[in-house]
This record gives structure tokens, C-alpha cells and sequence, in this order.
């Protein structure tokens, strides 16, 4: 008895240490494929696989703020992506917040196809696609064609804010790090309510973690609205299928007669 118990320890002892040796060993073992500047290669459609777009934060599922939609668009439930699990909002802005949510049927930009912005642009439920070489980097969003240069030189400050901003992106080490700035202030980051001032400054932070899973962080600082800067973070995964490609989906058609409709010489019927 004293023996297999003296065993059992040994094993016990020896799997804890296989564990903790895990993630150092494969983090040693993955070598991201490069290009000719050595570089990794980030190059490829990704999208993220969570309910951020939803709401940033934990939340339970719900039934569709449509109710003759019965359960095709209840909203699903989803763990969260804030680093800490809250949103550092100042007392006037967390009113606001609440007051977006109650009307975020009539008021989410995302309802009249606005441009989605950033960091939102990452997490809404459509693929987007990497084009990187040596001298340039950009992003083409599926949702209504959104898309996004990246300087690879400073560009000095956005002359305008505009819907997805000013990127200027740059190395450090094997993470490319993207400062965003000049965004316009109509955007949401979800359609919980969560919103910002023209203030709001991202810091975007890509790093591949695997040839198939590309890790992503965003901080976000806005004096007008929260108390501190604050993160979030995600896998974006790849998409690896034959013919995998970004496809159309220019929303505004969608949502002419919402917008426009009263205004038409013949009322719809």
C-alpha cells in the first residue's frame, strides 16, 4: 500500500510538471512563416468565433428584441472579452450606455449599415482578409466592403475623424501593433450600447499563436467616456476551407426603405 501510494505521488508529481512545461514548449515549438523582411506572415481571411458584436461583456442568451422572429434571432449568450470583465465607464457616460441599450433597435449604427469602425470591425460575424508584403498592409472587411490602409509610416495626426480612423502599424518583435486614431464618434463597439467619444484612441496588437489562430488585443482609451484605458482580447481563427474568399455583402440596399422610406411618393405597402 505505502508503495502504490508512494507511486501515485511520483505520477502525480510528473504530470504536474509535463503541464506546467506545455505551453513554454509549445510556444518554443511554433516558428510563424515569414516574409522576405522576416516578418511573420499574417496574410489570409479570419474571423473571430464569439458573441462580442453581441456585447463585449458576459451575457446570458435572450429572446429577439423582434418578437415575431421567434427564436432566429435571439440573441446568444457569450463569456465576454473584457479583460476584467467591466467597462471602466464614467458615471454620465454608464447612463448613456444604459439609454443606447434600451433604444439599440432604433440606434445601433450596425441597423443602418454604418461602417462598423474599430475595434468592432474585427468581431462582427464576418470574415475579413490580411493583404501584407513587405511594403504595405491592409484590411478588407466582408461587412458592407469596410476597408482599412495601414501606414507603415507615421502619418502624423488624422487630418479628419472618419468611420474606421487613421492606422498607422509597426513591429515589435513578432506582434504588429496598430495605433488607431480619427474615428468618428457615431460608431458603437457592439450593439449592447457600448459607445465612445471622437477621443477615443486603439491600440490593436496582432500576434500569430499558431499558423491558424491569430491572437488579438485592443486597448482603448477615451477620457470623455472611461475612467482608465481598458482591453480586450480574442482568438481570430483562420478560415482554411477550399476557396475560402471574402464575399459581398454591401448592406445599404438592405436598408433603403428603413432609412428613406417615408419619404417615397408611394407609401410601401
Amino acid at each position: 500500500m505505502q508503495r502504490f501510494v508512494k507511486l501515485t505521488a511520483i505520477s502525480a508529481a510528473l504530470a504536474v510538471g509535463a503541464i506546467c512545461t506545455l505551453p513554454a514548449a509549445a510556444q518554443t515549438a511554433f516558428k510563424p512563416a515569414r516574409l522576405a523582411d522576416g516578418h511573420p506572415n499574417l496574410n489570409g481571411i479570419w474571423q473571430a468565433m464569439n458573441t462580442a458584436n453581441w456585447d463585449l461583456l458576459a451575457h446570458g442568451a435572450q429572446q429577439s428584441l423582434v418578437l415575431d422572429a421567434g427564436a432566429e434571432f435571439a440573441e446568444p449568450g457569450g463569456i465576454g472579452v473584457v479583460d476584467g470583465g467591466e467597462i471602466p465607464y464614467l458615471p454620465a457616460a454608464l447612463e448613456k450606455k444604459k439609454q443606447n441599450y434600451a433604444k439599440r433597435l432604433e440606434l445601433d449604427p450596425e441597423v443602418k449599415c454604418y461602417l462598423p469602425g474599430v475595434p468592432r470591425a474585427t468581431y462582427m460575424p464576418f470574415p475579413f482578409q490580411i493583404f501584407q508584403s513587405e511594403k504595405a498592409m491592409a484590411i478588407a472587411y466582408e461587412y458592407d466592403g469596410a476597408f482599412r490602409n495601414i501606414f507603415l509610416k507615421d502619418p502624423g495626426p488624422a487630418p479628419i475623424d472618419t468611420w474606421m480612423g487613421q492606422s498607422y502599424g509597426k513591429w515589435e518583435g513578432d506582434t504588429f501593433v496598430v495605433d488607431v486614431t480619427g474615428l468618428d464618434e457615431r460608431t458603437w463597439l457592439d450593439r449592447a450600447g457600448d459607445f465612445h467619444t471622437n477621443q477615443i484612441h486603439v491600440v490593436e496588437r496582432y500576434t500569430l499563436h499558431s499558423p491558424d489562430v491569430l491572437w488579438y488585443e485592443a486597448t482603448i482609451t477615451d477620457p470623455g467616456v472611461y475612467s482608465k484605458p481598458w482591453k480586450i482580447s480574442m482568438p481570430l481563427y483562420r478560415h482554411v476551407e477550399k476557396n475560402a474568399q471574402i464575399l459581398e455583402f454591401k448592406c445599404v440596399e438592405f436598408v433603403e426603405d428603413l432609412m428613406y422610406g417615408k419619404y417615397s411618393k408611394k407609401p410601401k405597402e
